[in-house]
């Protein structure tokens, strides 16, 4: 197996992540002032595991949350 490689800075190689990073940034780091790293981490974690994946509304998913079109795949 070989890794795919890209050009540094090339959005237009992996749109989905980059898109995914804008919005993090947007809705989480640029709104909050965090003083250790550690503290960073943890909100991090919580807005992927708590918000994003539990209670937004995702339009791809005929807006369900992660976790919703999970179980419903899964059922």
């Amino acid at each position: 197996m070989t890794a795919s490689m890209s050009r540094k800075g090339n959005c237009y190689d992996n749109a989905m992540i980059e898109s995914w990073h804008s919005l993090l940034k947007k809705e989480l780091i640029y709104l909050t002032k965090f003083r250790t790293r550690a503290e960073a981490e943890v909100a991090i974690f919580a807005y992927i595991e708590i918000f994003y994946n539990r209670q937004r509304v995702h339009s791809a998913l005929d807006y369900q949350t992660p976790a919703e079109a999970e179980a419903a795949y899964q059922a």
